[in-house]
């Protein structure tokens, strides 16, 4: 009460902040609405860092990733524990895998994933398997914490989250030279064409921080089912590795390995017809 009486305009902006975090938690409708409270909030009390990140996060539902990267990096330069919020430094990561920062992007979710136990049995899965495809991306170096956090991921995601974790866990498995295991792995957890997953609302929303990583996963996952699909499908990550060879290191890094297992699906056709 006594700070409220020392400045009138704090309960306002209070009320503003949690009204704006609240609709996050909402559709991309409430996100915009979220925008517009925490403006205002930035206006009723300016300088502060809470309105910066809640407009960063916002911005971010609404996908303006440039918009919601700057209002994030504001925040941060007015409190530099402004992103230590687990809702906040998953927002952070995301904007970072998207605008084309995978370094910086791993460090917010090697951050991160210490602190999700607050966050929803979703949101963990989401982080972890976000965790490891963003570790995919920056390459060999970051193959071991891909690994890690897609393991962890397991143990939360469902439905077609799991999915994703599993083909990504095989595939980030094999690339570190566990083959036998990627392949059990892939053996056990997929049923079916893998494709009906990764064409759901889910899974494209995990994959949109490593957009270049979904044909490999899906070449990979169709091996042993599809081989004719499996081609097509390393074939289309070869493509995208060429034209994202400056998003960072994975596309190059993991092309000489997408390679491999193409040339081995057309040696096999071969070897079908010579027979």
């Amino acid at each position: 009460m006594w700070e409220r009486a020392k400045s009138p305009d704090l309960r306002r902006y209070c009320d503003l902040v949690a009204s704006a975090a609240s609709k996050l938690a909402g559709t991309a409708a409430m996100a915009q609405a979220a925008f517009a409270a925490a403006r205002e909030a930035d206006g009723v009390l300016p300088g502060r860092a809470a309105p910066l990140v809640l407009e960063g996060r916002a911005l971010a539902a609404l996908g303006k990733v440039d918009d919601a990267l700057a209002a994030l990096q504001g925040g941060r330069s007015r409190d530099p524990a402004a992103l230590d919020d687990p809702l906040a430094l998953h927002a952070w990561g995301r904007v970072l895998a998207r605008t084309g920062h995978p370094a910086d992007a791993l460090g917010a979710y090697r951050a991160l994933l210490p602190r999700t136990a607050a966050l929803s049995s979703s949101d963990r899965a989401a982080s972890a398997i976000e965790a490891g495809l963003v570790a995919m991306t920056v390459g060999p170096d970051a193959i071991d914490d891909a690994v890690a956090a897609l393991r962890e991921a397991l143990g939360e995601a469902q439905d077609d989250a799991a999915t994703v974790a599993v083909a990504a866990l095989a595939l980030a498995l094999d690339r570190r030279g566990d083959v036998s295991e990627a392949r059990a792995l892939l053996s056990d957890r997929v049923r079916g064409d893998p494709r009906s997953a990764f064409e759901g609302a889910r899974a494209k929303d995990l994959l949109v921080v490593a957009p270049n990583e979904e044909p490999a996963l899906v070449a990979f996952a169709l091996e042993s089912t599809d081989a004719v699909g499996a081609r097509e499908a390393w074939t289309q990550y070869l493509v995208g590795a060429g034209a994202g060879a400056g998003a960072g290191a994975g596309p190059r890094a993991w092309e000489a390995h997408a390679r491999a297992h193409l040339a081995a699906l057309a040696g096999g056709s071969q070897g079908r017809r010579a027979r």
